[in-house]
């Protein structure tokens, strides 16, 4: 209730009275106390505050007043902290004129200012912290609109320490020492002079005496205000919180440290303890966690590092802590997948967040990343030879992908230093360069990774590169290695310098071994080009070989491919698509974008044409589109996350080339003509390549779909747009591809979408309504059905020369043979793209020919092959047509007996013997081919269709690019028709490539895997069992990556073709993957399983110690360390499983959904085990928690860089609900009781010590509710420091919870 002005005038009076009769303090306050509850005033009272505070100062500053003020404190008659902020408005800068009362003032502050839970729980809490914010106006200073009372206690602490801080400084003549010359709070001293001149000397020395102590008191008070442990936790909050306000304050108090006599002076605290005391180190609040579970879980987590990862061996169990580097690395190797996202953001990612959460130093982080990269290198320098070349790939991800994910990481620390250095007012160092401690790391590691050696020897095709490599140290031939690329590597992005050639051991070599000549790092034809050579015929041949070392010899080239003459266009772009592009390490994403903007070149200022100024650049444009439609090059754009950009520039090719007549065409320099359909085939297919534009419409389980199937060219544009416009808005981004492409800038370009491309808009239509349905009935005397006719005319020669027609139409059937293939060609003349709305037609009726028997198996493969060969870019619908009409299980099968349709009778028994071979290790069955015949194989119709078709090709590097557009659509067909239809496909195909024999095989044994989900557990199962090294006596106890992933494989190896690891069948599985959340769901049970296998085997004990306490951890006979560091390993794999397999999608659904029901089931395999102390139920928690926290790590990041994270905030919320609720007993439980503590204790402290940015998008409500029931728990350090990292929101809950702990604890 509002005090009235009559209930105010009665308690002056009152005052006044006691005043003149010398009442005691006690009695005055009862009396006061009566009267207000008489008049229905709510204690303590904000007026009285204010009316006994303004009555001191001054008019009625006497002792009496002080005492009678000090007591209505006491009984509560007043808010005390209200108390406090009002007279520091008065007393703080009269201090010089009243040193008695300011001493008053900060004896009164000593005793005060510590909060009690009273005050915070009391009725007039939210009242008395609104006076204090309407006195001091800290809303207004510190921006705080919420005006929450908690967030006000904060600031209110922070600011009478400050105002301590700055009134000090201004004492000892220092205030104007600060950069603002003045403080923020109203400090200095408003009268300098003694207002009462009777008084005498001695009082005027005691009055200065008493200022001058007052000063050192003011800083003793400073002082003990950091030693409380209310104070300090509350001035810490707002130094995470108040950044700005807190850089001030800092810079103030040590220049009080460095300066202040009245600091010197006193007995009781040093300059050197009162910035011990304030430093950030002591600030930073650590977790003393209570129970043992959560001790034990400190000790353990920090365990798995690389810290004894010296040993020669690449299969130490020390680096199979950064497992998902592995398999990450090996994950994007698969070259028939296109990302949208570049591969060094993902693994820059992946690389904090697996950092941050295993607690390693970065030299162990990085350490690790090479190892990891290395032993991809020699899986692949052991794997069979296959249609997609991977070697120069795998090498790509060593000396590209990951220096460029280092890069990142560096930059993204000195660029946070030199911010702070900006920013930062005491730091003298501006100038200087900033190298942070990554950057020392890598440097490090760097030499540390000579130790491994046997990862270091180069494949065989850059043994030369490696040499060349190695001797830039030391002017003589020495033997070069991997480590001397990844050097060089590193010296080209600037993140060391030449300096590494002084390493001990860099190089090793003999002094007798002088080359002829020199070794520079420009090859002899790149240094023609750069001193302004012509591009001679011999020149060109060098330079396409030959990689640049340099990003200035690419510019020099993307230069004369911009502006140059025509032939030196033309020259320039042949080599740009070589090896600059496919070994250009250094420079590889520049090449790429280089390309990319070459395929899009600018409307010159002196065009007035009305075509499309692309249609004069046709030869230039063919050049490039022909050297980087392979499907390694196309692996490389999608690790560099340039596909969207790619696609945003082909599609206006495709457009233009796509509506062109056919009558244009241009001479070549060679001789030759280049027409329109050729153009637009090789941009059509490159285009369609980038993405799964054959996928059969299946229906996957939930909403989650597998990673990469969501590609359409709608997405593509989508991400292009979205890239753009994420690089122009945000100044992090736009500083990245300032440093990435130099000379490019793509925030140039504006949106793009589908509908700027009609054509290409009514063809994509088309091809999804092909794929969803059957045809409907072509209407005759279209201009579509005389397209149709003329291809099928075209098809079919022979069959109308015998007077048969597919369409039930006699036209042209008396023609003779010549007549009619110059009347299709004549009829023919037309666009591609309306050549190509009526090629489903064909295809349809050439289908049903065959079927019904009018067409034979070899006259359909003839008529197939011949469409194909006059537009290429029908090999597309081709593709689609086929794939669709197979899933549709409409017609009927083809008996493949040699006769209608090819055999594969003479390879299939191999294909059966070799499957089972490959499969030996997983304990999977593997279904019998046939009942002892093979005469019996068959495929649908429109497989058996595709396949012939594709083996009428020849294996070379000019049919590739059509080859592997059916390629992906047969590997998905094969695995989604039934069995054996994938391993008669690969028995026709052995017979045609006789050297990928070993890839086809593996690639048929997949297909095992796709419609049985319990091999794909039992796979799973054994992946587990690998890496632990568990289960099969195959496998060596020690584990590790090696079982995990293998060492390649193929018939080289003694004994002929081996096993295939584990790890690598289920990357090469996940994909045709149709129940995802089953997968998570088994992933989840084996996890569990694990652990208990893991606590019952053998594990010799470790005399591994708790580094605080000294005690050894234990569980059984084993150690509770060793246990905690395979119980890891475990759960990063499943992690990685789940991430992988899902991507961001699965893991949000994972931790929304499939946990909270995993800990709501009933898990009967628990029911009648017996745990002593719960111990197996703990450390399933712990494994949880764990996989929990890397699962999202992997997808959303630490911070909020990455668009992954927009919906981490919701997921989290949802999650941290259910974890309340089921601590506050809303949410009955069927799991173990030690399981459901360990959890949620273990990803609170995962989130408090490693994601504290999660913590902060979490609303408060949440996070109080989840911090009640921790503190049921007894977990009052682990809930508190929950609140401490909430961010601003939740300060003022973490404040209120600080002060309620504190009277507990007294």
């Amino acid at each position: 209730m509002e005090v009235t002005s009559s209930v105010m005038n009665r308690v002056t009076e009152m005052t006044k009275c006691a005043q003149l009769n010398h009442t005691d303090p006690l009695i005055w306050a009862a009396d006061v106390s009566s009267c207000l509850i008489s008049s229905g005033v709510s204690l303590p009272s904000t007026e009285v505050a204010q009316l006994l505070v303004s009555d001191i100062c001054w008019s009625n500053n006497v002792p009496i007043a002080w005492k009678f003020l000090e007591k209505a404190i006491a009984v509560r008659l007043v808010p005390p902290l209200l108390v406090l902020a009002l007279l520091s408005n008065s007393v703080i800068p009269s201090r010089r004129s009243q040193p008695a009362a300011y001493r008053l003032y900060l004896e009164l502050l000593r005793r005060l200012v510590i909060p009690s839970a009273s005050e915070v729980n009391g009725p007039n809490y939210h009242e008395v912290m609104k006076s204090i914010d309407d006195a001091l106006q800290l809303s207004q200073r510190f921006g705080n609109l919420s005006r929450e009372p908690g967030i006000i206690l904060v600031e209110f602490i922070f600011v009478m320490v400050w105002q301590l801080l700055d009134a000090s400084l201004d004492d000892d003549g220092l205030l104007e020492l600060v950069s603002e010359k003045k403080s923020t709070w109203p400090v200095t001293s408003q009268d300098m002079e003694i207002d009462d001149h009777n008084i005498g000397a001695k009082k005027i020395d005691y009055n200065d005496r008493l200022y001058k102590s007052n000063t050192t008191l003011a800083i003793e008070v400073i002082g003990e205000l950091y030693r409380n442990r209310v104070t300090s936790r509350i001035l810490y909050l707002a130094r995470r919180n108040m950044t700005v306000q807190w850089g001030s304050f800092v810079y103030n108090l040590r220049l009080l440290a460095a300066k202040s006599v009245s600091l010197r002076n006193s007995k009781n605290i040093t300059p050197e303890a009162l910035l011990q005391l304030t430093s950030d180190n002591r600030a930073l609040v650590s977790l003393e966690c209570k129970t043992v579970s959560l001790q034990q879980f400190h000790a353990v987590m920090a365990s798995g590092s690389l810290v004894s990862s010296a040993s020669p061996s690449h299969n130490a169990s020390h680096s199979v802590i950064w497992l998902p580097l592995d398999l990450f690395l090996e994950d994007i190797m698969e070259g028939t997948v296109v990302s949208t996202t570049s591969a060094a953001e993902t693994l820059t990612g992946l690389l904090k967040s697996h950092q941050a959460i295993t607690r390693a130093s970065w030299h162990d982080a990085f350490l690790g990343l090479w190892i990891a990269a290395l032993r991809l290198v020699q899986r692949e320098e052991g794997a069979v030879e296959g249609p997609i070349p991977r070697l120069d790939t795998c090498l790509c991800v060593l000396l590209c992908i990951t220096t460029l994910a280092i890069v990142n990481i560096v930059d993204e620390e000195e660029s946070a230093l030199i911010d702070e250095n900006e920013h930062g007012k005491m730091h003298t160092w501006s100038e200087k360069q900033v190298f942070g401690n990554c950057r020392k790391s890598l440097v490090s590691s760097l030499q540390q990774l000579g130790d491994f050696e046997g990862l270091l020897t180069p494949p065989s095709s850059v043994t030369s590169l490696a040499n060349q490599a190695a001797a830039k140290a030391i002017f003589f031939f020495s033997a070069g290695d991997l480590r001397h690329l990844i050097v060089e590597a590193c010296i080209a992005r600037h993140l060391i310098d030449t300096s590494a050639y002084l390493w001990p051991g860099y190089v090793k070599g003999h002094a007798n071994q002088l080359p002829p000549h020199p070794i520079t790092g420009q090859m002899p034809g790149w240094s023609s080009l750069m001193k302004g050579s012509p591009l001679t015929s011999p020149m060109v041949h060098a330079l396409v070989s030959s990689p640049a070392s340099s990003l200035a010899e690419i510019e020099t080239l993307y230069g004369i491919a911009s502006s140059g003459s025509n032939a030196d266009k033309i020259s320039a772009a042949t080599i740009l698509c070589g090896a600059s592009l496919t070994r250009g390490w250094n420079i590889q994403e520049h090449t790429g974008f280089f390309i990319i903007k070459l395929l899009s070149p600018p409307v010159p200022p002196d065009y007035s044409g009305i075509e499309s100024h692309l249609l004069a650049c046709a030869p230039f444009l063919n050049v490039l589109l022909l050297g980087i439609s392979f499907i390694d090059c196309i692996h490389i754009f999608s690790l560099h996350g340039l596909v969207p950009q790619l696609a945003g520039v082909l599609m206006p090719i495709c457009e233009v080339f796509g509506s062109c007549s056919p009558a244009v065409s241009w001479t070549l320099p060679t001789g030759e003509h280049l027409s329109p359909l050729a153009v637009f085939s090789n941009s059509f297919t490159l285009l369609l390549k980038l993405w799964r534009f054959d996928q059969p419409p299946f229906k996957h389980v939930g909403d989650i779909t597998p990673v990469g199937s969501q590609l359409t060219p709608e997405f593509l544009l989508l991400t292009r747009n979205s890239q753009l416009s994420s690089c122009g808005n945000s100044v992090e981004a736009q500083q990245k591809r300032k440093r990435v492409f130099r000379q490019c800038d793509p925030s140039s370009a504006g949106p793009v979408f589908l509908d700027s491309f009609p054509k290409l808009k009514l063809w994509y239509r088309q091809h999804q309504a092909c794929i969803a349905s059957t045809l409907s009935d072509l209407k005759p005397g279209t201009s579509v059905y005389q397209i149709f006719d003329a291809l099928l005319n075209l098809m079919f020669r022979k069959i109308n020369r015998r007077g048969q027609s597919l369409n039930g139409s006699t036209s042209g059937s008396s023609n003779s043979s010549g007549s009619l293939s110059e009347d299709c060609t004549l009829r023919l003349k037309l666009p591609a793209w309306d050549i190509l709305e009526a090629v489903p037609f064909a295809l349809d009726a050439a289908l049903a020919a065959c079927a019904y028997g009018r067409l034979s198996p070899r006259e359909l493969t003839t008529g197939l092959k011949d469409l194909a060969d006059f537009l290429p870019a029908s090999m597309v619908t081709i593709v689609s047509y086929l794939s669709a009409e197979t899933t549709r299980g409409l017609w009927k099968p083809a008996s493949m007996n040699g006769t209608d349709w090819p055999s594969p009778a003479a390879n299939l028994s191999m294909v059966e013997r070799n499957i089972n071979k490959i499969l030996a290790e997983t304990g999977v069955d593997v279904p019998s081919l046939f009942a002892g015949e093979t005469s019996s194989a068959t495929l649908p119709l429109p497989l058996a269709a595709l396949v012939s078709l594709t083996i009428t090709y020849k294996v070379d590097r000019i049919t590739e690019p059509l080859l592997n557009l059916s390629a992906p659509a047969l590997t998905t067909l094969g695995s989604c028709c039934p069995w054996p239809c994938m391993p008669i496909i690969v028995a026709l195909w052995t017979q045609k490539a006789k050297r990928w024999t070993d890839f086809l095989v593996f690639s048929a044994s997949r297909t095992v895997f796709h419609q049985n989900n319990d091999a794909v557990v039992q796979l799973l199962r054994v992946c587990f069992q690998s890496i632990l090294g568990l289960g099969f006596p195959v496998i060596t106890n020690n584990g590790g990556v090696g079982n995990l992933l293998g060492h390649g494989f193929g018939s080289r190896y003694a004994g002929g073709i081996t096993p295939v690891a584990p790890g690598i069948l289920y990357l090469r599985v996940h994909r045709s993957l149709r129940d995802l959340l089953f997968m998570t769901e088994e992933i989840l049970s084996i996890l569990m399983h694990s652990v208990n296998d893991i606590t019952t085997t053998g594990i010799p004990i470790d005399k591994i110690k708790n580094p605080k306490s000294g005690t050894v951890l234990r569980y059984g006979e084993v150690s509770l360390s060793a246990v905690m560091t395979r119980i890891k390993v475990a759960a990063s794999l499943g992690a990685s499983l789940v991430w992988i397999t899902g991507g961001l999608n699965l893991v949000q659904t994972l931790i929304k959904e499939t946990l909270p029901s995993w800990f709501i089931s009933v898990h009967r395999s628990e029911l009648n085990k017996v745990d002593s102390g719960g111990m197996i139920g703990m450390l399933k928690g712990y494994a949880l928690a764990y996989f929990t926290i890397l699962s999202g790590a992997f997808a959303w990041g630490l911070d909020s860089a990455s668009p992954a994270s927009k919906k981490r905030h919701v997921i989290l919320k949802a999650h941290l609900e259910f974890m309340a609720s089921a601590l506050d007993g809303k949410i009955s439980l069927g799991c173990n009781k030690a399981t459901w503590r360990a959890y949620v204790s273990g990803v609170v402290c995962l989130m408090v010590s490693c994601t504290p940015k999660w913590v902060r998008e979490v609303d408060v409500a949440v996070l109080r509710s989840l911090s009640k029931g921790l503190r049921k728990w007894d977990e009052e350090e682990l809930a508190l420091a929950l609140l401490e990292i909430g961010g601003v929101d939740a300060m003022g809950a973490a404040a209120e919870f600080i002060i309620e702990s504190s009277d507990l604890i007294m």
